[in-house]
């Protein structure tokens, strides 16, 4: 069966967020009879649309011809994308696809059209704050590769938007065939859609002294029990106030971020090995093996177990 699968762009798209997974699908349906996926790139008029390196794109016009798949891509033009009617229509109107799906801000169209209201989503990590406060229903993950909720997929930024084509291609044909894609293209295979950005936490700075000096508070007193009274205190502000200040400004709540310190400083003496996972939970804060397993599975898409295994078998052989 051949799926369609509809790339949507607009003037002041990220080439990137388009030609990766456009690549990804391509690579797939490469010597195959029939093809597995027609690939469409669209627009609301149609024509060239130029991207924000300058580049043109041959576009086909929105219609009504059914798709099995949307991606709806980012890029510098989004603000402007959102105020066009007829490409949010567009959008509300694949929902009944059986897949949608979004690329780094594209995850911007896919709210504003409400698609993700009440589901789980990602984008870019410097937008993520921002997705948050405009679409509050959003629950918003801002440190994961790529996120589905249902038949809602998204991404994270840029070349994210090839893990989630792979994915989307497992899904479709097999693992073995989103591994030869990932081959032929010369990329991992393929990181887990939990897998973090990279340290999000230390990138997402938050606007005020307050919230920095609350998180500045946790990182250097991670042993030590959290609580958001005692955050709200480190921050000078009531409870209340700091809880919605810290969400506003880092689009994530004070317990998740927390975790989030206690899973990555957790990490590298995970992965190097030389200590007990026992013994590494309670240095870090984690009362028991057990929640740092759990949240090593929401930071990074694996337990210690895993990621200590997986590092062993990534060391290089000394020869002899």
């Amino acid at each position: 069966m051949t799926r369609a699968i509809g790339f949507l762009i607009f003037p002041g798209f990220n080439i990137l967020d388009l030609s990766g997974p456009l690549a990804a699908f391509d690579t797939a349906s490469r010597d195959c009879v029939p093809p597995p996926y027609r690939l469409r790139v669209m627009s609301e008029r149609g024509g060239a649309v130029v991207s924000s390196a300058g580049l043109p794109v041959l576009t086909e016009p929105i219609d009504a011809e059914p798709i099995d798949t949307l991606v709806a891509i980012g890029g510098r033009g989004v603000p402007e994308a959102l105020g066009s009617a007829p490409l949010l229509a567009f959008i509300r109107g694949a929902a009944d696809a059986r897949r949608v799906t979004s690329v780094c801000s594209g995850a911007f169209l896919l709210a504003a059209a409400g698609l993700l209201d009440g589901r789980r989503a990602t984008t870019h990590w410097q937008q993520a704050a921002a997705l948050q406060r405009q679409h509050p229903r959003v629950k918003v993950e801002a440190d994961r590769i790529f996120v589905q909720d249902g038949p809602v997929w998204s991404s994270a930024g840029i070349t994210a938007g090839i893990d989630l084509a792979l994915a989307l291609i497992e899904q479709d044909l097999g693992a073995d065939a989103a591994r030869a894609v990932a081959r032929t293209l010369v990329v991992y295979h393929r990181r887990p859609g939990g897998q973090s950005q990279f340290s999000a936490l230390l990138d997402l700075a938050p606007a005020s002294d307050r919230i920095q000096a609350a998180l500045s508070f946790a990182r250097e007193n991670l042993r030590e029990p959290l609580p958001v009274d005692r955050l709200a205190e480190a921050a000078r502000l009531s409870p209340r106030q700091f809880g919605r200040a810290f969400l506003a400004e880092t689009g994530q709540t004070p317990a998740k971020a927390v975790e989030r310190l206690r899973a990555e400083a957790a990490r590298p003496r995970i992965e190097d090995g030389a200590e007990p996972i026992e013994a590494v939970a309670r240095d870090v804060g984690f009362s028991d093996p057990e929640r740092m397993r759990r949240a090593f599975l929401r930071c990074f898409g694996q337990p210690p177990q895993a990621m200590r295994r997986g590092r062993r078998s990534a060391a290089p052989a000394v020869p002899a």
